[in-house]
């Protein structure tokens, strides 16, 4: 490693009375992430229908993703080098945070197969073979060039059955000390530190979820995130796991809870001391219709919204969503015009980024619980 690169820290400002909520800060060489965060999603280097300058000040985000196997195929590693990186090739200049491919590569079930050298699967593109090793994963994600890289795992379904679960686990953490030792001896390729963060699995079984926290949690990385989970098991599931790992990974370093999630998902992650969050849900929910927002849950496409000439949310710091009305918003969608997709994602993602911000604030506060439990009903109602 260089030693002139700025090591990623994580600094723990407050924390709430009544959970294990806190606040803190990530810094990194593109610039600090104020925790409890949300990352936009950029699979393929762009968050789909928002511009970057949108990003930056309106949905006023910090850090957004992308994906190593998106990525991979299209535009190439080739292309990325040349560019001098992810960053320089889509302008971003904040962190970036990359998926190892390995959930993409769990959906492509019917497209892999998998050993323990790797995973070799067909493109849903073309259909051409390509090979995923822990070695050439950590090379791939050198050279997309993102601040935070993940480990390639296996991501297990659910339902999965104990066996499957515990020898999966296995090739997991075999995988993961190949991912260390390949990117200990490597060094990032664009004058920027990089972190790469280890993924606790183990499906819904508390014995194989404690031995991966352990064992993640003995690497001693400076983050650590949770996977394998809002794959489809009960969302009470989903919490009873996530508090046991919570319990077991340390304090002092921040915690990132994969794919997750619904607003009332997130609320109760960050109560149980989970710092990062990502999920497609705004930009993938905001492309048919439904909006986030301060009030509650909107399908704007209902006739209802016909005639309403209020402002989509006048709470949330984006002033697309201020300035049109939900009449107006409806007509785009009515009429299949582009800009509808553009406004209800800057809804979307403007409501997920003041939703972590206000957490944030609460906790600042000391209030955090009292505010969670009454958001939580709130936010998920349908209007």
């Amino acid at each position: 490693m260089y030693e002139e690169f700025i090591p990623l820290t994580f600094t723990i400002q407050h924390s709430d009375p009544a959970s294990k909520a806190r606040a803190g800060v990530i810094q990194t060489d593109h610039g600090p992430v104020e925790t409890p965060i949300f990352m936009p999603v950029g699979t393929q280097g762009t968050v789909k229908a928002v511009h970057f300058s949108e990003l930056e000040q309106e949905v006023k985000a910090q850090i957004i993703l992308g994906n190593t196997y998106h990525l991979y195929l299209r535009p190439g590693l080739d292309i990325l080098r040349k560019a001098g990186g992810l960053h320089a090739f889509n302008t971003w200049k904040k962190p970036i945070l990359t998926d190892s491919g390995g959930y993409q590569v769990y959906s492509l079930s019917h497209r892999r197969k998998l050993t323990a050298q790797g995973v070799v699967f067909q493109s849903h593109i073309d259909g051409s073979k390509h090979l995923f090793t822990p070695e050439n994963v950590m090379d791939i994600q050198r050279t997309i060039g993102a601040d935070f890289i993940m480990a390639f795992d296996e991501c297990t379904p659910y339902p999965c059955d104990y066996g499957y679960a515990k020898k999966s686990l296995k090739i997991t953490h075999d995988w993961l000390l190949r991912c260390f030792q390949r990117f200990d001896t490597t060094e990032p390729l664009y004058g920027y530190e990089q972190t790469l963060i280890p993924i606790v699995q183990g499906s819904v079984y508390k014995d194989l979820r404690k031995e991966s926290a352990e064992f993640v949690a003995a690497q001693n990385r400076p983050a650590n995130a949770i996977g394998g989970l809002a794959v489809g098991e009960p969302a009470e599931i989903m919490y009873e796991m996530t508090e046991l790992v919570c319990d077991i990974l340390p304090a002092d370093k921040p915690r990132y809870l994969m794919g997750v999630g619904t607003p009332a998902n997130i609320l109760e992650a960050i109560a149980l001391g989970v710092d990062m969050f990502d999920c497609v849900m705004p930009t993938r929910n905001a492309r048919h219709g439904l909006l986030f927002t301060t009030e509650g849950i909107i399908n704007i496409k209902n006739q209802k919204w016909k005639e309403d000439f209020s402002p989509i949310d006048e709470n949330v710091p984006c002033e697309t969503s201020r300035k049109h009305t939900k009449a107006y918003l409806r007509h785009l969608f009515v009429v299949e015009e582009y800009l509808a997709a553009q406004i209800a994602s800057l809804q979307n993602l403007s409501f997920y980024l003041w939703l972590v911000t206000e957490a944030r604030n609460k906790i600042k506060e000391g209030t955090f619980t009292i505010w969670k439990n009454e958001m939580t009903v709130k936010l998920m109602q349908r209007l």
